[in-house]
């Protein structure tokens, strides 16, 4: 946990030039593609077709995983480029790129590093609909089937087992499953959080539909009697939720979650310190990875004692609190009110007193508090955004603030919503949009595998001004 300097560390790395796909490489990978895409054909294994669908680089072996992922990467990077020069931006290309890709940071675990996964329910292959798993195929066809999670190489043990004792429960419950909540049903999806320090939570999700309270209250006594007493013992959950939901999602303050048994959060430690974690919490789903992820965005962000550091999307704060100890105050945004808690539990626990957390929507908390910085000190933002990106409101007050000189954007899609906000970010200035600020430039972009067998990869893009 001891990590060494940024540039001992980026040093330590495969160069440049033996990261890119070479032909021959990539001939390897496209019939190992194509060989995977006859897999998934009728035929072949349903543990087969959902490892293709779900960890589609699983046939790989780790390095050529890193060397298809530095390739997409690159071509993210030359996209990027190619859409700021577009729009007249000057670019001063490396390799053709927008700025120096630097090759992707390896996963410290590689198997069964996931720390929350969520299964649903519905048909299994052999036509049960009390199946407990994962998809493969898609509504839109109407061929899903659920099936089993057992063997995919990026989910625990311990995962697949409070999955298998769920789906025993349910397959004795006299009520039916929900699959689509027109039809009736009630029992939904599974939400299993595990932890370094040996927690375990479990979050069940339950349509009401027309029952009254008094049969809900039975079947919590009896899901709780199955995991406490019952098989179910066997999983040694630290924490089991319950959750009335009659939405696809819900949050918190939607729909509360209703603690069954044992203890309300459960506990993480990254970087030595140790973090609270709720139902809905985000956390990144690679602990091993994050650490190294925070490492190097603390060395990048040169962040001294004197900064103050802007942590947009912060969820339980974990990125925040693990630099306090480098900056003058920390500010943390986050609309999820339950990690706002949790942060602030964190920073209190851990004796960290340079901070503050605001619970709200980013675009709305952000430009009210940068529309009056008047603080002399350094600032430098981290953005951790969803799959969605940052909001526009966001990216314009990030963009109008004359004292963010320094933007870290950790992007778990950088080829989505992400490059929305890269090219917000980086083009002129443009009054239509009100965009006046100065324009950021693209300065290092480093990838980190935190979803090894799958094709995402965690991308950190350093944007300066």
């Amino acid at each position: 946990r001891h990590l060494c300097p940024l540039s001992a560390f980026l040093s330590s790395l495969p160069g440049r030039d033996r990261s890119l796909l070479t032909e021959k490489t990539a001939t390897k990978w496209k019939e190992k593609k194509k060989s995977r895409e006859g897999c998934s054909m009728p035929g072949s294994s349903w543990e087969e077709r959902l490892a293709n669908a779900v960890t589609p680089l699983w046939r790989l072996p780790y390095q050529e995983q890193l060397q298809v992922k530095y390739e997409s990467q690159r071509k993210i990077l030359q996209t990027l480029a190619s859409r700021l020069e577009e729009l007249g931006t000057d670019m001063q290309k490396s390799g053709g790129l927008c700025c120096p890709l630097w090759p992707v940071v390896p996963s410290p675990v590689i198997n069964g590093y996931r720390n929350k996964s969520t299964f649903s329910v519905n048909r299994g292959p052999d036509g049960n609909p009390k199946t407990v798993g994962l998809y493969v195929g898609t509504g839109r066809a109407r061929n899903i089937v659920c099936v089993k999670a057992n063997h995919m190489k990026n989910i625990p043990p311990k995962h697949t087992q409070v999955a298998q004792c769920y789906e025993e429960f349910i397959r004795c419950s006299p009520l039916d499953p929900c699959i689509l909540f027109h039809e009736g049903g009630h029992w939904r999806e599974l939400v299993v959080r595990t932890t370094s320090c040996g927690h375990t939570m479990a979050i069940v999700t339950f349509h009401p539909q027309e029952l009254g309270q008094e049969a809900l209250v039975t079947q919590k006594a009896l899901l709780k009697e199955f995991f406490v007493c019952g098989p179910g013992a066997v999983c040694g959950l630290t924490s089991l939720y319950f959750q009335e939901s009659t939405m696809t999602r819900c949050s918190h303050e939607q729909s509360p979650f209703q603690l069954l048994h044992g203890e309300p959060h459960i506990f993480e430690e990254v970087l030595g310190l140790k973090f609270r974690v709720s139902p809905d919490a985000f956390f990144q789903v690679n602990t091993g990875g994050a650490e190294v992820l925070y490492q190097v965005v603390g060395e990048l962000s040169q962040a001294g004692g004197d900064t103050v550091l802007l942590d947009i999307c912060c969820g339980t704060g974990t990125i925040g609190l693990s630099l306090a100890h480098q900056v003058s105050k920390i500010i943390g945004i986050e609309v999820v009110e339950k990690a706002i808690e949790d942060a602030r539990w964190n920073a209190a626990f851990n004796g960290i007193l340079n901070c503050e957390f605001h619970s709200g929507k980013a675009e709305t908390m952000l430009p009210q508090l940068l529309s009056s910085w008047e603080d002399a000190r350094p600032l430098v933002a981290v953005a951790n955004p969803s799959r969605a990106g940052l909001h526009y409101r966001v990216v314009r007050a990030i963009r109008n603030c004359k004292s963010i000189r320094r933007l870290l954007y950790i992007s778990c899609k950088p080829e989505g919503e992400s490059m929305r906000n890269f090219v917000e970010l980086c083009c002129p200035p443009d009054p239509w949009k009100k965009l006046s600020g100065e324009p950021f430039a693209p300065t290092m972009a480093i990838p980190f595998d935190m979803f090894p067998h799958t094709v995402h990869c965690e991308l950190v893009l350093l944007l300066t001004r």
